[in-house]
């Protein structure tokens, strides 16, 4: 088994819960293949006396029965046992179990996985878990019960938002987001992959950092040989994963796809009413579920514009693998070996490589902030965008804003360039213009710093020298924090 890379503020709550005084219920959540199920046992390794695993799809007595031979294999010495009926005398049954185990120093762990999969149709289970947290195992200052499930709809409205029985129970959640490109590159080298970062960040941009679909990545091959094989083959892990990610995700799943299809189309991204009017959804509170399960499980991301309040939130499609399959697999002719060098020099992926090079930066402003000196001063991160209100007015877009409790702001311009970027005299107007328009139209008193972020950095030129504060390269973005 690969050794754990990454996870460290994850790891320090699950380690926090061993040496806390009472019982502790713990929910994970986060998308597939993420790696909830991998963090857990290797962190509970020692301690794990008790594991289940749900079965997609599977009717009650199956889960009943798999109970039974999970129960069976882990009781010593072996002792036949009848098939519970219901899952409340199959928790009696597994205290039982768990009450004749011998006395070990510390604490006990019992891992349920797939979670939500144990919960079939007018099963009884979660009332049932319900019973068996709030009368015993929440007495029991030795045990600590993990709950796991990539289900994040089921996850978060049943267990995170509960309002019966499990209201409040929970003493920690874990929401497991994909790797940071520092975890990504740890990763890879784990594997005994050496790519440069440069191609790191382009298979990033495919992929993102979920750490079942980089284990795929084989030594030896280049990220062009890497992106063919993986997404225009027909035996590619990733040509087809998008039928099947969200609908395992999501109950009525149409629904999730349409908003993940809209936003993917407008990089900009969209406010709540954009949304709405372009996916012809009503207003209401099943809208607002969806983009809060959408958040949860990190397909999309939120931003307060700056000098705006949470109404005027503009909502961006944030998951690589996604806008890369939008984009460049879905109904794609091109197949085998070459296939992806022939999109990659064209037009388009010029286009969307600057777009998806600016969401992996939004996701790693901590690195920025690093880079920039600033991670102890209080920030607020966002994009802002102008619109033209008529023949006189210009419209404007920035790519991050970083407003600065020390009375600065900086404004990124973030470039995805396969050399050193140059400012032309062109862009050096549009630059000056563009910090003319954020001021006027904010009314800032604050000083105001552009700040360029490319991928081999910007040419010191005349153009340079008159604009730019600071400038930072994308090994800024592979630092750890």
């Amino acid at each position: 088994m690969q050794n754990l890379i990454g996870r460290e503020p994850e790891i320090r709550v699950l380690h926090e819960s061993l040496a806390s005084p009472q019982a502790e219920l713990i929910a994970v959540y986060g998308r597939r293949r993420v790696g909830k199920t991998f963090l857990i046992r290797s962190v509970y390794k020692e301690e794990m006396v008790f594991e289940l695993t749900g079965i997609k799809d599977a009717t009650l007595a199956k889960q009943l029965e798999n109970f039974l031979d999970t129960l069976s294999a882990s009781f010593l010495p072996a002792l036949p046992l009848a098939t519970p009926q219901n899952w409340m005398q199959a928790f009696r049954m597994l205290i039982n179990f768990l009450e004749s185990r011998p006395l070990i120093s510390g604490k006990k762990v019992v891992f349920l996985d797939e979670f939500p999969w144990l919960d079939t149709p007018k099963s009884g289970f979660l009332s049932a878990f319900d019973h068996f947290w709030n009368h015993w195992a929440s007495r029991q200052s030795n045990f600590v019960i993990v709950i796991c499930g990539s289900a994040a709809s089921w996850m978060i409205q049943n267990i995170v938002r509960n309002k019966g029985g499990l209201h409040n129970r929970l003493t920690r959640r874990i929401r497991l987001l994909p790797f940071n490109l520092y975890e990504t590159e740890q990763y890879l080298q784990g594997l005994h992959i050496r790519l440069d970062r440069y191609s790191i960040l382009q298979l990033y941009m495919m992929s993102g950092g979920i750490p079942q679909y980089l284990k795929d990545v084989r030594p030896g091959e280049s990220v062009a040989q890497i992106i063919d094989r993986m997404c225009f083959t027909n035996e590619g892990s990733l040509r087809n994963e998008f039928k099947d990610l969200y609908h395992a995700l999501f109950d009525k799943a149409d629904r999730h796809i349409s908003v993940i299809r809209v936003l993917g189309a407008k990089s900009s991204g969209m406010t709540r009413t954009e949304l709405l009017e372009n996916t012809a959804m009503s207003s209401g509170g099943s809208v607002t579920k969806m983009l809060e399960e959408l958040l949860e499980s990190g397909f999309i991301a939120e931003y307060i514009p700056f000098d705006k309040t949470a109404k005027d939130s503009i909502f961006k499609l944030s998951d690589e693998y996604s806008l890369f399959y939008l984009k460049f697999i879905e109904n794609s002719k091109a197949a085998g070996e070459g296939a992806w060098l022939t999109k990659a020099s064209g037009a388009s992926w010029s286009s969307w490589s600057g777009f998806a090079f600016e969401n992996i930066c939004l996701k790693h402003t901590l690195q920025i902030k690093k880079a920039l000196g600033i991670s102890g001063i209080y920030t607020e991160q966002s994009v802002w965008r102008h619109r033209p209100k008529g023949r006189e007015d210009q419209g404007t877009q920035i790519d991050l804003l970083i407003d600065r409790k020390d009375n600065c702001i900086n404004l990124v311009e973030i470039k995805f360039y396969a050399k050193e970027f140059e400012i032309s005299k062109k862009y050096a107007d549009e630059l000056h213009l563009k910090r003319q328009i954020f001021v006027a139209k904010t009314g800032t008193r604050k000083s105001v710093f552009l700040t360029m972020l490319t991928t081999f950095g910007t040419k010191t030129n005349e153009q340079y020298l008159s604009l730019i504060q600071n400038q930072l390269q994308m090994g800024v973005l592979f630092e750890r924090v």
